[in-house]
């Protein structure tokens, strides 16, 4: 059974900087797709950037230019750098793959606030 542990997360101000680890269980390379989504109080989880094996990533509009999302295969770990944080970013955050296929992991809590 593949285990996600999400970690890095924390009070931040506007306009800081976080970054959040995922650790798989499993080798992640044979994952396929990575993805990392976020859950504010009251909202549905929502995707926030996903990576593919080759290193393609994509991101939603929101976070674009500002969040990188990148991977180690090595260490079976997936990363998201999320930079110009703005109050918005507040959620927790899990990992998963991009269909949603392992069971979800306690996520990490993020808020950004002055």
């Amino acid at each position: 059974q593949v285990q996600l542990v999400e970690s890095g997360g924390g009070l931040v101000q506007p306009g800081g900087s976080l970054r959040l680890s995922c650790a798989a269980s499993g080798n992640i390379f044979t994952f396929g797709a990575m993805a990392w989504y976020r859950q504010a109080p009251g909202s549905q989880r929502e995707l926030v950037a996903w990576i593919n094996k080759g290193g393609t990533t994509i991101y939603v509009v929101s976070v674009k230019g500002r969040f990188t999302i990148s991977r180690d295969n090595a260490k079976n770990t997936v990363y998201l750098q999320m930079n110009t944080m703005k109050p918005e970013d507040t959620a927790v955050y899990y990992c998963n793959s991009l269909d949603r296929r392992y069971n979800w992991g306690q996520g990490t809590q993020v808020t950004v606030s002055s």
